[in-house]
């Protein structure tokens, strides 16, 4: 099948990293798998009830953005602390002392959730407003005092996810993160769930949380330049009040990269396919082993290769034919020139990390990587 790939289908699971682990999601299910000191996965199943579930206003374009933002922030905090319990327990072990638990975790986390919500409205809207607020005396032109404001509040969220990414547990995370996009290209590209699978599969993903940051900010960039005001303080409070409005037609538009792949959505959302060379890094047997773990938990993957791309898969999770009603070859193949070429590198990449204990001085912020040739498509 040279030159040719299975049409992609969404399926509708996402996730996330966490310490040592993976949080993968489907539906109201979500579950997050944690490999502890001693090698062993350990792995929490839990339901979360959408905010305003079952309520109309979950159905309107543009306003059911800021609930599902909201949703994934509570379970991101929540799957964060799980994976953190578990190594508080550990230690607890070896030292003999009861780890941490009860309501005042809760609190703590409530109050860590709303500081680093604030840290992030202050880091991406109000401090590019404030610095491009200096240039007003030397520049009369309001169109580019909002275009220098745009490009400051660009170069901030590179600057932070650079700096965040020279801590060692933030390296260790990034390819937990890689994980997670490898196992959810992995099945959505049409292939069976095992670890070789997985390491040939692309660790970008075009719904990643990375790419979301990357649109909020892209779209932000948008609305401020037509909404102007001389006022300073002013002009932060309307910047603060449309975080919604930003938020809500980010959804929309990485929701729909998830679902196609017109070309307008392709160049939309190319550059934040780009920042996930950042943000996700090559993840070893181990650590794709933990996010399997997480995907079986919630999501019956048999069932959706059966479905969607007609394979009859044992026991063992090997394709043995396919399903009644289907033909030996799919119907759905388009062409894909770089796909055998990608996925070739994409081997000989898994291929030359194994065994690599990715040291610590590993460059994760290298030019000639970020900005390298290497295809995008997941």
């Amino acid at each position: 099948m040279a030159g040719y790939k299975r049409k992609k289908v969404y399926s509708g699971i996402g996730g996330q990293a966490v310490i040592e682990g993976v949080m993968m999601r489907n539906g109201e299910k979500y579950a997050v798998a944690v490999r502890r000191t001693d090698g062993k996965i350990e792995t929490e199943i839990q339901n979360h009830k959408q905010l305003l579930a079952g309520s109309p206003i979950l159905k309107i374009p543009f306003v059911r953005g800021i609930f599902v933002f909201a949703d994934s922030l509570i379970i991101g905090s929540r799957s964060i602390n799980y994976s953190a319990d578990v190594f508080d327990k550990e230690e607890a072990k070896d030292t003999g002392t009861s780890g941490s638990s009860g309501a005042g975790d809760k609190i703590f986390s409530a109050l860590v959730m709303i500081i680093a919500f604030a840290v992030s409205i202050g880091l991406f809207i109000l401090l590019p407003t404030f610095l491009a607020s200096i240039f007003e005396k030397s520049v009369r032109n309001e169109s580019l005092i909002s275009i220098i404001e745009g490009g400051i509040r660009i170069v901030v969220l590179i600057l932070y996810m650079t700096i965040i990414g020279f801590m060692k547990d933030m390296r260790t995370i990034y390819r937990y993160h890689g994980a997670e996009h490898k196992c959810i290209n992995c099945i959505e590209r049409g292939r069976t769930l095992t670890v070789e699978n997985v390491k040939r599969s692309s660790r970008f993903h075009r719904r990643c949380g990375t790419s979301f940051m990357y649109i909020s900010v892209f779209i932000s960039i948008i609305i401020f330049f037509f909404i102007r005001t001389d006022n300073v303080a002013m002009r932060m409070l309307i910047r603060i009040l449309l975080v919604p409005v930003v938020l809500g037609i980010s959804y929309e538009i990485l929701s729909l990269a998830g679902k196609t792949e017109s070309l307008p959505v392709l160049i939309l959302t190319a550059p934040g396919m780009w920042f996930q060379r950042l943000t996700t890094r090559e993840p070893d047997e181990k650590m794709i082993e933990v996010a399997i773990t997480s995907v079986n938990a919630v999501f019956d993957w048999k069932k959706y290769l059966a479905d969607n791309f007609g394979f009859d898969i044992d026991e063992n999770g090997e394709v043995v034919g396919t399903v009644p009603g289907w033909d030996d070859e799919p119907e759905e193949y388009y062409d894909d020139e770089e796909y055998d070429e990608y996925y070739e590198e994409g081997s000989e990449e898994a291929a030359s990390s194994e065994g690599s204990d990715y040291p610590d001085d590993e460059g994760i912020t290298d030019p000639a990587e970020f900005f390298g040739e290497e295809s995008d498509d997941d």
